[in-house]
């Protein structure tokens, strides 16, 4: 293990912290998320201490301790006053050589991670983002990305084995900053470590990044989203090459904050979007090089063609001296503020040495910087920046993209998910499907509704079976926003009526509608941005077979559903007085835990609509609806009873 102190006594404060060669790109393959678990696990139990424990004794004396996993390593940290060093290193010592990884704690960890991942799917910019780092990285580690299914394979045998594997002394980097002599933290640092022995594996040959042989665009399909999200780039050069600070100062002038290129033309020129933005970044091996955009949807070619153009611009034209000042003197000058604390100059020095920077990286790294010429920062973009060979991802709705973005360069279009997907299921055509009528029966469910995991609401559905005729009925309240809707089908499932009233936020909606002889009749009134709700009367055909959107989860619950199965519903949208199809994608089969209880659940992802949606509707007979997340909001229903 090697030692490295960075003195300071200033102020009465220390921070330690502990690296290894175990980041996420040691994960074993199927298991991605094995590094981050390990992670979250070490300061939750040793054979002395419990986690309710470790964390009473570090934030007993004002300090903290944890530990994260990045693409390259793990570090676990303990800040405290440097009184309190020997509890630090003590705590250190103990929780990455003896932590137990309790079954409990792993199972928390897991629903943890399992609903940030839900989270983060439903970001657009999150899937762009995980997108692009398996189109540049292929099947490299980096370019690996966290699942579900990755996460409900890991077992505890896979934390413990790769914990054993992993974290190990030899190789291992304890860097100590702030008021500590050098042999108080040797001293402590044997206390805590002396004994231990071992060197982790050596680090298995990782498959290299594809090479690029043409740019192409990677079109991610997300139906009815109204913006979109782009990002460009390709790998670059390894953490150790000099190349790294002039490409550093060409990127901040194309795209590092408010003054760049990119911010400055595409939103307050152009008005396309609320940022756009450049970035390098440095991993132990090949780093990466990328531009990203996110807008309205309608803009979404120009703002591409446009992005390409500034990208042609900082590679071929010299940057001008007020350009290359602005971004020395920002570069420069804010580096101090990130060494300001201890746990900052530990976080530093231990990036820089890990990555093999050498030693003299923090104390050289603003006078590198300044040395850029405006020649030198041309030439180093021209090198980082491949423009004939770029990766270019954008996620949006595909149907309003496709035949722009192939006009730029070729397009593979594929769902959220990754699968390929054919250019012609962009305008799937919608029609009658035979329901199973026994399906819907009487009933009465409960739901809560959860905004970024918080109760804020309900939801109450309820199915009345009369004679000839079945009455849906909802009430939602989320916060200001509530509703009540009530549908009429007749007893072949046909619509028949749909009456809606609500408030949303402080606007009056009511909706009444008549469904007969193929025609839909009435009026509807919904909430505008503005603040001033829209009125249209409706008086259209519909073709048949249309299903009333209020409709939807009912009738979601009578397909006859099968795994791999999709189907194409003709869609009347109340409040836009259209008809649309509304595609239901059975996508897997599986256990859904909701507070009623646990259920065998058919996984379906709708999509057509403003948002789309993943609902889970039982295996069990008669079906019911557990769990309803609509895609790119914080908030989930879920079955109470």
């Amino acid at each position: 293990m090697t030692l490295l102190l960075v003195e300071n006594h200033e102020q009465p404060t220390l921070s330690v912290s502990l690296s290894f060669r175990a980041g996420s790109a040691y994960d074993p393959a199927g298991k991605e998320g094995v590094a981050a678990i390990v992670a979250e696990l070490l300061t939750k139990g040793t054979p002395t201490q419990n986690a309710e424990q470790i964390a009473a004794a570090i934030e007993g004396v004002g300090g903290s301790i944890g530990a994260s996993a990045g693409d390259d390593f793990l570090a676990v940290s303990a800040d405290v006053l440097s009184d309190h060093a020997e509890l630090a290193f003590s705590l250190l010592g103990d929780v990455s050589r003896r932590a137990t990884f309790p079954d409990q704690e792993l199972e928390l960890a897991r629903t943890r991670f399992l609903s940030a991942l839900e989270v983060e799917l439903s970001q657009a910019q999150n899937v762009a983002g995980r997108a692009f780092q398996q189109e540049i990285y292929g099947r490299n580690p980096y370019g690996r990305n966290t699942s579900a299914a990755a996460y409900k394979a890991i077992t505890r045998d896979d934390v413990v084995g790769f914990a054993g594997r992993r974290l190990r002394p030899g190789g291992a980097l304890l860097v100590v900053a702030g008021d500590i002599t050098l042999p108080r933290a040797r001293e402590l640092a044997t206390q805590a470590f002396g004994s231990w022995r071992g060197t982790a594996p050596p680090a298995p040959a990782f498959p290299a990044p594809p090479a690029k042989r043409g740019t192409d665009i990677l079109l991610v399909n997300r139906p009815g989203s109204v913006q979109s999200n782009i990002v460009i780039g390709n790998t670059t050069f390894l953490s150790t090459d000099t190349t790294y600070y002039a490409a550093r100062i060409a990127t901040h002038v194309l795209g590092g904050g408010s003054d760049s290129r990119l911010f400055i033309i595409l939103r307050e020129q152009k008005s396309w979007t609320y940022g756009s933005y450049a970035a390098l970044r440095r991993n132990r091996g090949v780093g990466f090089w990328r531009a990203t955009f996110e807008g309205r949807t309608e803009v979404t070619d120009s703002a591409l063609t446009e992005l390409l153009h500034q990208i042609d611009r900082i590679r071929t034209e010299t940057i001008s001296d007020s350009e290359l000042v602005a971004a020395k003197g920002f570069l420069v000058g804010s580096f101090p503020l990130t060494i300001e604390t201890p746990r900052q100059i530990a976080q530093v020095v231990s990036t820089a040495r890990l990555l093999g920077l050498g030693p003299d990286y923090v104390q050289r790294y603003r006078e590198r910087l300044a040395g850029v010429s405006s020649a030198r920062a041309r030439a180093a973009a021209q090198r980082a920046i491949h423009r004939d060979a770029f990766s270019i991802v954008v996620v949006g709705d595909a149907k309003a993209l496709y035949d722009k973005l192939k006009a730029i360069a070729p397009v593979r279009l594929v769902d959220i998910a990754g699968k390929a997907m054919d250019p012609a299921e962009l305008n799937p055509k919608g029609g009658p499907v035979a329901f199973d009528r026994s399906q819907i029966v009487a009933r009465r469910d409960s739901f809560h509704a959860l905004v970024q995991g918080n109760v804020f609401g309900g939801q109450v559905a309820k199915v009345d079976v009369m004679g000839d005729s079945i009455v849906y009925t909802e009430a939602t309240t989320i916060g200001q926003f509530q509703q009540q809707s009530r549908v009429v089908l007749n007893g072949d499932l046909s619509m028949r009526r749909t009456d809606q009233t609500g408030t949303v936020q402080g606007q009056h909606t009511e909706i009444h509608l008549n469904y007969a002889d193929g025609r839909v009749k009435g009026t509807s009134m919904t909430p505008q941005p503005g603040g001033t709700p829209k009125s249209i009367t409706v008086d259209t055909t519909v073709p048949a077979g249309t299903i009333d959107d209020n409709a939807l989860a009912l009738l979601l619950t009578a397909l006859p559903l099968e795994q791999g199965k999709t189907f194409n519903l003709n869609v009347f949208s109340t409040g836009e007085g259209t008809t649309k199809v509304v595609s239901v994608k059975v996508a897997a089969f599986e256990n859904v835990a909701v507070p009623a209880g646990t259920f065998p659940a058919y996984r379906l992802e709708l999509s057509g609509m403003q948002l789309p949606l993943v609902m889970h509707v039982t295996q069990q007979a008669p079906r019911r609806i557990v769990r309803i997340a609509p895609t790119g909001a914080p908030l989930v229903f879920e079955l109470v009873k």
